[in-house]
């Protein structure tokens, strides 16, 4: 458990916080690619870490991400023209650049320099994977760009998502980082033990840390060999995970990796970037089939409040359980295993008391990675790199799901399908 103190220092995400700080020297999706689709189209809204902000692309196909407010009397930047490079304030004219320099001031003077000293709160964007990606921290400390494996498969191999949580970030990556409660939430048949990781639903788990966060295996024993289920954890809220197999060795349809990037809106509103990648280069990842896995997930177009990237089913609805369902084939009675998620982690409330909490050995690798994020912190406020800054600590990994033999190690078993192809 964390002390009320210590929970409070690794959960709140605005301005000046110890967290908020850390977060800002990450790159972070604050859009999908989809959200902007055409040059000098409409603006959209972003809030990013407590932030109000308004994203365009301009002209030339460039992304700029600016203060959700013109600096001159605090008008609303979501309604302005998005014309010639640049998003003009429909209130007095005022038009400023991706980059927040005030091009043109028509309310002022031809003769005026004014507008050489306005500009408006700017950040870097760079688009990747299908999301595009914000740095809002200081410009002398702005790493590199990221460099994930999924970042470099082919376009046609990939597939990117994105849902609204209603409960604070670190507890959806808390979810997400969990390995044992797949055997119990996301059994979808109580009956059956086809699954493998429902055939043995206490997994020995191993952790090391690394420069990047940590790799960790849940490790099942079945059937006289050894289930390993091999993740990445990437500071600062990424997980990465292979596909899941049957009990009899069947797997999804399309061979890929798949993960979680959870975003934090603000303190208690959280965006989950889900993302799959095909490591087969003769196997893409077709719309087709994007779509019959999100909709697996119950993240699918039909799931989502038209409009919106909002479940239908939600706390409001009691996600829709199904009492007679839950006591006769599935452990929860609700449907979709991203819906599950969801109904465990919002229905804990805002942000979790986890000084109420009482942790087994099951939950090691969400402890190390609250232990990760206080050294981060403590890295930060003392003016040294946190882990998971540099993509070359990174950019070889790739998380695995298989069986392998019992009397071989299983880093040794799985030798270089830990290691990014792409």
């Amino acid at each position: 458990m964390l002390t009320p103190q210590d929970n409070e220092r690794i959960t709140r995400v605005g301005a000046g916080t110890p967290m908020g700080t850390l977060l800002r020297r990450y790159w972070q999706p604050a859009l999908l690619t989809s959200e902007l689709p055409e040059n000098d189209g409409a603006p959209v809204r972003v809030r990013l870490l407590g932030e109000d902000l308004v994203a365009f692309r301009d002209s030339n196909g460039d992304v700029g991400l600016v203060d959700a407010f013109c600096p001159h009397r605090r008008a609303p930047m979501f309604f302005g023209r998005n014309e010639e490079c640049g998003l003009r304030c429909v209130y007095h004219g005022w038009k400023f650049d991706k980059n927040g320099t005030c091009v043109d001031m028509p309310s002022e003077p031809p003769d005026s320099l004014f507008k050489t000293k306005v500009t408006i709160a700017a950040y870097p964007v760079w688009e990747g994977g299908g999301m595009l990606w914000a740095y809002l921290g200081p410009r002398e400390q702005q790493p590199a760009p990221p460099d994930y494996e999924l970042l470099r498969a082919p376009v046609t191999h990939r597939y990117t998502s994105k849902t609204i949580e209603d409960c604070n970030w670190l507890q959806a990556l808390e979810g997400g980082l969990d390995t044992s409660h797949s055997s119990f939430a996301h059994n979808l048949d109580i009956k059956n033990k086809s699954y493998l990781r429902n055939a043995d639903t206490a997994p020995r788990l191993e952790i090391e840390k690394t420069a990047y966060g940590y790799t960790y295996a849940g490790i099942r024993k079945i059937d006289g060999q050894q289930y390993v289920r091999a993740y990445h954890y990437v500071l600062p809220a990424q997980q990465m995970r292979g596909r899941v197999q049957g009990r009899k060795g069947g797997m999804e349809k399309v061979p890929t990796i798949n993960g979680h990037i959870w975003v934090a809106i603000d303190d208690t509103t959280t965006a989950v970037y889900n993302w799959q990648y095909s490591y087969d280069p003769t196997i893409p990842v077709t719309p087709e089939y994007a779509i019959e896995h999100e909709t697996m997930y119950g993240r699918g177009p039909t799931d989502l409040i038209p409009g919106s990237y909002r479940l239908k089913k939600n706390l409001g609805n009691d996600y829709f359980i199904d009492r007679q369902l839950q006591k006769t084939q599935t452990f929860t009675g609700i449907e979709g295993i991203n819906t599950q998620d969801m109904a465990l982690q919002e229905g804990m409330g805002p942000i979790v008391d986890r000084s109420k909490e009482h942790l087994g050995t099951s939950d090691r690798a969400i402890i190390a990675m609250r232990q990760l994020l206080l050294e981060a912190l403590d890295a930060s406020e003392r003016g040294e790199t946190p882990r998971g800054l540099d993509p070359e600590t990174y950019r070889r990994v790739r998380a695995v799901d298989k069986m392998v033999p019992l009397d071989i190690p299983w880093r040794e078993a799985l030798g270089d399908e830990l290691l990014a192809k792409f």
